[in-house]
């Protein structure tokens, strides 16, 4: 499909509608859709053949002090992805340190179970063996140290 011979000129006319606030086609936002909606033109107008005046339309809003809406959504996600990154380190700082203590806690089991098992092989020192409770078993309760 070729271009309409007043292609630039309808693209052109929009973007003064759109940067006035006067839109009468589109929602009036700061887009390449909504410039392609006021123009009356398909978007790929303004991304294929007329690059040039999508890249001036963005000159002028960003030349006015405004940020593209494509741009401001960007930013907010970018904005979002850095809280979620910094969420995330902490919640890795937290998994390392109970790894830590867990691994302490280990270590120490495994030393006090070392110990116990040198003085029942020694015979030295009194060691009990407790009764395994099982499930529903009330004959042996256990009791909370």
């Amino acid at each position: 499909m070729s271009p309409a011979p007043d292609e630039r000129n309808r693209i052109r006319a929009a973007m003064n509608r759109i940067l006035s606030g006067k839109p009468e086609h589109s929602n009036g936002a700061l887009t390449i859709v909504a410039l392609a909606a006021e123009a009356q033109v398909p978007r790929n107008a303004l991304t294929q053949r007329h690059p040039d005046l999508k890249n001036d339309f963005y000159d002028q809003v960003r030349a006015r002090g405004q940020m593209p809406d494509s741009e401001r959504r960007l930013r907010q996600q970018v904005r979002r992805l850095k809280e979620l990154r910094a969420a995330d380190a902490e919640g890795i700082a937290r998994l390392k340190a109970d790894v830590e203590a867990l691994v302490g806690a280990l270590h120490q089991s495994v030393t006090e179970n070392r110990v116990l098992r040198q003085k029942l092989s020694e015979g030295s020192g009194v060691v009990r063996v407790l009764p395994q409770r099982r499930d529903g078993d009330t004959t042996h309760p256990v009791r909370p140290i």
